[in-house]
């Protein structure tokens, strides 16, 4: 194995004024971005709303990368969109391309050939062209139907030549785009959530406590009239560390939980001639069964609880869960 070295103290304040020019390189370009939000801008944002079809994003070389990364942002804010390669879409993938779509166009020098190569194609399917490049006298800039303008000063590298504050710039224009989209089409949390149901976004808006709890006879229940001892058995027998209490109509009356057992025996009480509803918790916390499952966590942590009875309309007994429930369904 290689050994690795230390930077001295002089090579390690050099690399960090190194790190901090690039950094202040690429801030500078980014705010140089908001007097480009302008007219053009919002007739991007325009051609997009109006889009029946997909938004195509094409780009070559590194803003191919940016251009992908900007399609997936626009996908999972509302805006249904995919990359092309510029090099593929000459051999087959224009095909992919409609005539319900509007193509963005990446390229900061406006003059890649692939992308030149395939303009006629496009424009002759009458859709919009939307271009993104650092060179608004370039070829592709004035073949496009709107033009935004990305260009930087310089480039983080300090030979100007390497791609970095060009497309960050441009990365940061496609998020400026997805995101006025996602306002402007009304885009909710739970909107997110459908395109993210694999995050802990989408289980905590997607997951009901109807999904997680149990039901039937997993339920730990027992009548009111029903002795103490009896419920013990019912909290052994189903492991939830409690049990309802329910009245001969299955309303939930109470719940009887390890808890209420501790101070049952802190009152020296023979257990073995005591009714359930003599020592039971009265009034205890329940929920609905079409609440969140985020929901049925925030009662249980507020109340602090651990487990918590499910009921319906007319308070019968439908459900439980507690905190495992919610660890194994990823809530918490």
């Amino acid at each position: 194995m290689k050994k690795q070295t230390m930077p001295s103290a002089a090579e390690a304040e050099k690399l960090q004024a190194l790190g901090l020019a690039v950094i202040n390189n690429e801030a500078a370009a980014i705010k140089a971005l908001g007097s480009r939000i302008n007219g053009d801008f919002a007739q991007a944002c325009g051609h997009m709303l109006a889009c029946e079809g997909r938004i195509v994003v094409i780009g070559m070389g590194k803003s191919g990368h940016i251009g992908s990364k900007i399609s997936a942002t626009l996908a999972s804010t509302g805006s249904p969109a995919f990359f092309v390669h510029p090099g593929e879409a000459s051999h087959g993938d224009l095909g992919m391309i409609t005539d319900k779509d509007v193509v963005l166009a990446l390229s900061n020098s406006g003059e890649t050939a692939e992308l030149l190569t395939i303009l006629p194609i496009i424009k002759r399917q009458g859709i919009p062209l939307i271009a993104m490049t650092g060179k608004p006298n370039s070829n592709l800039a004035r073949e496009a139907d709107v033009h935004i303008d990305v260009s930087v000063e310089q480039e983080a590298c300090p030979l100007n030549l390497t791609p970095t504050s060009s497309t960050t710039a441009a990365l940061a224009m496609g998020d400026a785009l997805a995101i006025a989209l996602l306002e402007a089409r009304g885009f909710t949390e739970l909107d997110f959530a459908r395109s993210h149901p694999g995050g802990s976004l989408g289980r905590r808006l997607l997951l009901h406590i109807s999904d997680i709890m149990i039901s039937g006879d997993q339920i730990p229940v027992i009548s009111e009239e029903a002795w103490l001892t009896d419920a013990l058995v019912e909290m052994t027998n189903k492991g939830l560390g409690m049990t309802a209490v329910v009245n001969q109509q299955r309303r939930l009356t109470g719940i009887y939980t390890d808890g209420d057992l501790r101070r049952t025996l802190d009152r020296e009480l023979n257990i073995h001639k005591c009714k359930v509803a003599d020592v039971m918790t009265h009034g205890c916390k329940t929920a609905n069964a079409e609440l969140l499952a985020a929901e049925g966590l925030q009662i249980m942590e507020e109340n602090k609880i651990n487990a918590l009875l499910v009921v319906d309309s007319d308070q019968r007994l439908v459900g439980a869960l507690n905190m495992h429930h919610l660890l194994r369904a990823g809530v918490v």
